[in-house]
């Protein structure tokens, strides 16, 4: 699935500090085994972009690997502009949250009320619920024909979008659940537009980066040049392809800001200082609601460090930016590869920093070993986990989602490359595996054997 945030996060709530104790400092020899660990990723064909760490706003890592246009050999550099996907969220629910402040609107106003076309069944979904993907609506990104059908080549005005799954039935009573939505970040787009009488664009511009002094960032518009933007790529069996096409009209509110990790920064201290937002709002932004989320922000801890993060993946990008403001730490990883791991490069750069990192110890297994694990695996009926092997090393790809590595600890036991995950696999005897069990964010997941579709 392309244009949505996968990311784990465990439970904490986070209350919001504009002045904060710096934290513990991270060790002399940080930025080298930090290089060390991007640059063993960029080696293994499995990472390209650029890495900001900084503490207490100091960069102690700062740096472009791999090629920002690999056709012409430009290489990826702190000034790179990347499409940041999901990332968008966390401007357009600061977007909201001043206009709250400026009396314009309420978080606890129904939707109905800038949106006259929403149906009945939408009566009781408050901006509340958008911001919290509490909502219930059907994410547009979510239908069949989005990608499949090649819907999302095409342009469509915030409104279209909507009307996607206007007319669809409600997951689930609003407020009651949390489903990751797309399509509410849309409708807050489309609230923005309402209230302040100025496009989406305009008004972030405007209102966030301009006075920020975030030059670097804004809304990617795939017909206008833009200098130092990154060109997207996509894994396609075992090689690296330019990124399918995907008209930026359509992730819009929820996912077409495109940045740079120095804009990040400038971002992140305006965040820790109070500058673009009240403490109150902040306090909202920073507390969870469902499922460890905020108002466009993931609530967690991370061993024993509270964090509040986001990430994005759109065609042909990867984005991870991970706040610890009680230790004054940020970790930014932006990648034009869409397969790249940025969610947990970004928590291991911060496990180093903490001292909580350590790499999974491998030990070799035969091919003929190797062998007995290859295979698809369902997780659910429409999510398989496929299982192939390159050379001596095996590989992991989700039902939608670019291949991840996966290390041998132990005979029938691996750890995945990035993910924080870890497989075991069933079988009796010498016989192929049977099942596997996916042990990630605190669940055992068993999946089957199935068939192999011709």
């Amino acid at each position: 699935m392309k244009l949505i945030l996968l990311a784990a996060s465990v439970a904490g709530l986070l209350l919001a500090s504009p002045a904060l104790a710096a934290g513990p400092s991270c060790p002399a020899d940080y930025a080298a085994k930090a290089r060390a660990l991007v640059a063993e990723q960029v080696k293994d064909g499995r990472f390209t972009g650029t890495v900001l760490v900084a503490k207490d706003g100091v960069p102690l890592l700062r740096e472009g690997f791999g090629a920002a246009d690999r056709e012409w050999d430009i290489p990826n550099a702190p000034d790179t502009k990347f499409r940041l996907g999901s990332l968008t969220k966390q401007f357009t629910a600061t977007a909201i949250l001043q206009l709250a402040e400026a009396g314009k609107l309420s978080v606890d106003d129904p939707v109905s009320k800038f949106y006259p076309d929403a149906p009945a069944a939408w009566s009781k979904i408050t901006i509340k619920h958008l911001l919290s993907h509490t909502s219930g609506i059907p994410s547009y990104t979510a239908l069949p024909e989005f990608f499949g059908k090649g819907l999302s080549k095409l342009p469509l005005k915030p409104v279209e979008i909507v009307k996607l799954t206007q007319d669809k039935p409600l997951e689930f009573e609003p407020g009651t659940k949390f489903a990751y939505d797309n399509t509410g970040y849309i409708l807050l787009g489309v609230v923005i537009e309402k209230v302040s009488g100025q496009t989406y664009a305009d008004y972030v511009s405007q209102h966030i980066f301009q006075p920020l002094g975030m030059k670097d960032t804004g809304y990617d518009v795939s017909g206008e040049i833009l200098a130092k933007r990154a060109s997207g790529y996509e894994p396609d069996k075992g090689v690296w392809r330019n990124a399918d096409y995907l008209d930026m009209t359509l992730p819009y509110a929820a996912g077409s800001l495109y940045s740079t990790v120095d804009d990040l920064l400038i971002w992140n201290t305006a965040l820790t200082d109070g500058k673009i937002l009240t403490e109150a709002s902040r306090k909202a932004a920073w507390t969870e609601n469902l499922n460890h989320y905020g108002y466009g922000w993931n609530i967690g801890v991370q061993d024993g460090h509270e964090r509040v993060s986001h990430s994005g993946g759109i065609n042909g990008f990867a984005t991870a930016m991970h706040r610890y403001p009680k230790d004054g730490l940020v970790t930014i990883v932006l990648s034009n590869f869409q397969a790249a791991q940025a969610t947990p490069m970004a928590n291991n750069l911060a496990g180093l920093c903490f001292g909580t990192y350590a790499p999974p110890k491998a030990i070799a297994l035969s091919t003929t070993t190797l062998d007995k694990y290859v295979g698809s695996y369902a997780l659910a009926p429409t999510f398989v986990l496929k299982v192939y092997r390159e050379g001596d090393k095996l590989i992991t790809q989700a039902t939608g989602q670019g291949p991840v590595p996966i290390i041998a600890t132990a005979p029938g036991e691996f750890t995945a490359v990035g993910p924080d995950a870890k497989l075991s696999f069933k079988q009796t005897g010498d016989a192929p595996a049977t099942a596997l069990v996916l042990h990630q964010g605190g669940r055992d997941m068993e999946a089957p054997r199935v068939a192999e579709k011709p």
